[in-house]
Parts: C-alpha cells; structure tokens; sequence
C-alpha cells in the first residue's frame, strides 16, 4: 500500500464512538447515580447517600456526559444544576427507574404463593403506633407479605429512599421540605404535641407557676428537655418555652422523644413531644402527665416514589395507613393547664 493512499484511509479511532463504546454505556447503575446526583444539593451528598465515593460519582457522571455528548450539570461553587439537557435526560431517567423498580418489585409476584417483601423505614413512633394497625389489615389481603423495617431519621429515611434500600418512607412533612424532591407525599394523618411532666407536677390548677408552685416543683417545670431535631425546630421549640415559662433553662437535649420522656419520668424536666410518641401498646405511657398545648402539629405522611402510588402492596398500605391514621386518638390527655391557656402562649 502507498503511503499516500494509508494517509487518506480514515482512522478508526475518527469513527465516531456509539453509546454503548463508553465504558459500558448506559448501565443502570450509571443512570441511579445521575438520578441521585440530580436530587442531592452536591456530589457530598449524593456519594453518601449512594454509599460511593465521591470521586467514583465524579467519574460516573463524566463518562455518562462523555456518553451523551454533553454536559448535564452547571457546576457552581458546591452546587449543581442541571443542564437543559441534563433535564431532558432525566425526564426519560426517571421513567426508566421507575419500570426497573416495578420489574424488580413484580417479580416476587411470578407464580402462585411467592412471596413480597415491603421495605420501608420511619420515625419509632410513628412505627409503633400507626404501622402495626396498617399491617394487620394488609395481611388480610396480602397473606404472603413480609416486612424490611428500618428505625431512622428523617433524613437516614431520605438517603435509604435515594438509595433505592427502601420504597417508604413514614416521617413528619415538617422535618424535610424541599429534601424530599422526586418522592410524592401522602398524608397520613396529625399528630399534636403535649406537654409531658412529671406525674408527681400536677398543673391542673396552676394560673401562675411564680406563686402557684412549690420551689420544688417551679425548678422542675423551669428545665426543659428538648429533642435534637434541627435548628429550624429547635428555635421555634425555645420561643415556645421562653413565652410559656419566661426563664425556663434548656437542661438537656435528647437525640429521640423516647429518651427525653425517660428523663421526664424520673423527674428531672419537662418536654414537649408528639402525643404519639408518647404512646405504649396502645395507652400513654406511665409515671408523666400529658397535658393539651398550642404548639404546631406534626404533620405524619408516606413517602414513597410516584409508581407505588400504583402498585400493591404498597398502595392497599397506604390506604390502611390512612385509616389507622384516623383513628388515631392520643391516649390520657389533661386540659390545658390555665397558665398555658392564654393569648401569649398561643402567639
């Protein structure tokens, strides 16, 4: 062959490369994290939640815009915005995810008698008062169903959702907002707060706790025990207190309602929680009185991918979880005592 004539053959390396030459193209994994990147407020947070580092999560994302031919993200600072055609993709992304998951989730149903697994996560109280009603129901319907349930935080249940290591999330709409992009929330029901102290601390009667209280008892009224919730909450958690009990001395912050009520059990301050997590086996728990507050409700919801809204079990689960939601009434509630009872507790 003449030297001229091998100049003028094209190249194989000029051949331009399809999708499925990158890397092995577009592998489901590679569209998860692109989905999840696409859901995260940086590349920290979706590595964690992805349980990936975050440089594998950079090289991802790279060979899928080197897939496509071109970028999908803005980067900006720690931010990352999508690009028009990073919001064309996703678009097509999601629905691809969605048919995997149902495919995934459809096979348990292959054959008479399989079995299903629902795999879900929330908030312990949440867990023990509302979901056990919801399941029993369930069974009667779907014999063959088993459970995967995991006890978290709002925001562990927001990565295991992300991750795809769960389909439902049950937690409070007040503790995730805008985190909670791509999943549907599904109200389930109110949950009120109260006001737990100890059962020897009878407010019943108490107009001014200055004058209406023992040294004794004013002390313990005046350490309040509050949950580590997040600073949002936190503050509107201490306006609270500094309205009602002007003075009052944060004691100590619990990491869960359970352990603030312990602590209010034995005498050592005043919480206010959810009512549900203030009950046990179906009754208030023992050695704390609960007293009727004006503080905003939590705000008990489902939250789930938008195909489940569809698919049983998940969807007959929801529905009973709405109806153990209803009959939800919170067990052993005192008046409101007459000191809280006035238009600048109720501000």
């Amino acid at each position: 062959m003449k030297k001229s004539e091998k100049q003028d053959r094209p190249a194989e390396d000029a051949k331009p490369r399809s999708a499925s030459d990158a890397a092995g193209g577009l592998t489901f994994r590679r569209l998860q994290v692109f989905w999840s990147v696409a859901h995260s407020t940086s590349l920290t947070q979706a590595s964690k939640q992805l349980g990936l580092a975050q440089p594998s999560v950079s090289q991802q994302i790279a060979t899928l815009e080197d897939i496509v031919g071109s970028s999908l993200f803005d980067r900006r600072s720690n931010t990352l915005e999508l690009t028009e055609a990073g919001r064309h993709l996703l678009r097509h992304v999601e629905k691809v995810l969605e048919s995997m998951q149902a495919l995934e989730d459809g096979v348990a149903e292959i054959g008479d008698g399989s079995r299903q697994t629902v795999h879900l996560a929330g908030l312990n109280s949440i867990l023990r008062v509302i979901l056990p009603p919801a399941m029993e129901a369930l069974h009667e319907e779907f014999p063959r169903v088993d459970y995967d349930i995991h006890e978290s935080s709002p925001a562990e249940v927001l990565e295991m959702l992300y991750a795809r290591r769960i389909n439902l999330g049950l937690i409070s709409s007040n503790s995730i907002a805008p985190a909670s992009a791509g999943f549907q929330q599904v109200p389930i029901c109110v949950d009120p707060y109260v006001l737990a102290v100890p059962r020897d601390l009878d407010l019943a009667d108490v107009a001014d706790p200055r004058t209406d209280l023992s040294p004794e008892a004013r002390e313990v009224l005046m350490r309040s025990i509050q949950f580590a919730f997040g600073t949002q909450h936190s503050k509107r958690v201490q306006a609270w207190y500094d309205k009602v009990v002007p003075g009052n001395w944060p004691f100590a912050q619990a990491r869960s309602f359970e352990v603030a009520l312990g602590m209010v059990r034995s005498g050592l301050g005043v919480c206010l929680a959810p009512a549900m997590s203030c009950v046990v086996g179906g009754t208030a728990i023992q050695g704390v009185r609960l007293y009727r507050v004006d503080f905003p409700a939590r705000d008990v919801v489902a939250l789930l991918p938008k195909t489940y809204l569809r698919t049983d079990p998940y969807a007959s689960l929801i529905e009973h979880l709405k109806v153990a939601g209803a009959h939800f009434a919170p067990p052993g509630l005192l008046d409101t005592p007459p000191f809280l009872d006035t238009p600048a507790a109720a501000d």
